[in-house]
């Protein structure tokens, strides 16, 4: 069984021959460039390219030669991928590649900051930090719905942009036997508090409910504007679409049921109909924290795939999210806690994490291998092959 055949069969919720595997399928499944490089001189790797690919992240495009060792069945097809690279440095002092066009600026302070085609400051990080916050909210000032007129909220995608797209997927779906995920094919809640910041974004919600309703609905336009292009282009060659709106926190959802389906899930329906009328492929929704109450509504919706299942997060434990929801959803993670575990513990903790998960998650199908989250900077390489030889001895179905 190739890889492609055994992601769809766990989609399917059929055993395929071993619990299919995930590393850098979408952008919360990856690995930071600082452990990607500690993770290939482990191996002993010489060579290859540690791309970065998520700038904020600073998550490394895992190659081929790395899935190879660990098992990895997915590869994740970008809308926009760099044309150009050029060599660069992690904080760590490793090198790595990054896009042409990223120029950071160093601040007196030893800040790196980003700056749009205005000048702005749009993205910062810290001395001694390891990822580049976003600090401007272009709509915080807005009060009114007149004032969201003004926003430019859907930017055309040029041809050649779409046409890259294409051949890409096309060329990943007849020269590799991957499943191939598209990444970023909408976000509708994280996008509006991005826009007016967390905060703002929050207090808007309960004192002017029709403001961010309207919101909402200009960002739903956009979203669907964009995909009347791409999936047109990717459709028949990825086996999965990516969504994402972080919707829980550590002890419980950001926002009640109640408010999240009388303003969001509206829109959000919309989103997900739209993309299961217009594309072949399975749905995946990113969305961190103790999302529980919501998984009915998921289900509802269309919604085939839930990640990242934050185990570590109330309500969300595996043995029964799998007995509750396990013959509807696909768990698309949940395999090694990232927040303890796999940074804090010994191979052996590790090892005894993933074997737990996998007799949680893996009978029956419908799971696919992934830590929590991305791979932190600081997580010892032994733990991560712990987690990937875990995964191979115990993720075996019988036959």
């Amino acid at each position: 069984m190739n890889s492609r055949e055994r992601i769809i069969t766990a989609l399917r919720h059929e055993e395929p021959d071993r619990v299919p595997i995930d590393l850098g399928g979408m952008f919360s499944t990856g690995i930071m460039g600082i452990a990607y490089n500690k993770l290939k001189a482990y191996l002993g790797i010489k060579g290859g390219k540690t791309r970065i690919y998520d700038l904020g992240q600073q998550l490394a495009e895992p190659e081929i030669d790395v899935l190879k060792i660990i098992g990895g069945d997915v590869l994740p097809v970008l809308i926009e991928y760099p044309k150009r690279w050029k060599k660069s440095v992690l904080p760590d002092g490793s090198s790595c590649e990054v896009p042409y066009d990223f120029n950071p600026e160093t601040l007196p302070d030893g800040s790196k900051v980003l700056r749009n085609n205005e000048g702005r400051i749009i993205a910062k990080m810290p001395k001694d930090g390891y990822y580049y916050d976003s600090v401007y909210h272009p709509l915080e000032n807005a009060e009114k719905t007149e004032d969201l007129e003004e926003y430019e909220f859907y930017r055309p995608i040029n041809e050649e942009t779409i046409h890259d797209l294409h051949e890409r997927a096309k060329n990943l779906y007849e020269n590799t036997d991957y499943a191939l995920m598209l990444n970023g094919a909408g976000s509708i809640y994280e996008s509006a508090q991005g826009l007016l910041g967390w905060q703002n974004f929050m207090v808007k919600l309960i004192r002017n409910p029709d403001f961010i309703a309207a919101l909402l609905d200009k960002i739903l336009e956009a979203n669907i504007k964009r995909l009347e292009k791409i999936l047109p282009a990717v459709n028949g060659y990825v086996q999965v679409v990516q969504v994402g709106d972080d919707l829980g926190m550590q002890n419980g959802p950001q926002i009640s049921p109640r408010l999240y389906r009388e303003i969001i899930k509206p829109r959000h329906r919309k989103l997900y109909q739209y993309i299961k009328e217009n594309i072949d492929a399975y749905l995946f929704i990113h969305t961190c924290g103790s999302v529980y109450d919501f998984i009915p509504d998921f289900i509802e919706m269309g919604i085939d795939i839930l990640n990242p299942v934050q185990v570590s997060a109330k309500n969300m434990d595996t043995k029964k999210l799998k007995e509750e929801f396990g013959d509807k959803i696909t768990f698309w993670g949940g395999g090694c806690d990232t927040q303890r575990v796999l940074p804090f513990g010994t191979p052996r903790d590790v090892e005894k994490e993933v074997k737990r998960r996998i007799e949680d998650l893996a009978p029956g199908g419908g799971f696919v291998f992934t830590q929590v989250h991305n791979i932190q900077a600081g997580v010892p390489p032994e733990n991560m092959m712990a987690m990937y030889k875990t995964v191979r001895k115990y993720g075996r179905y019988p036959r």
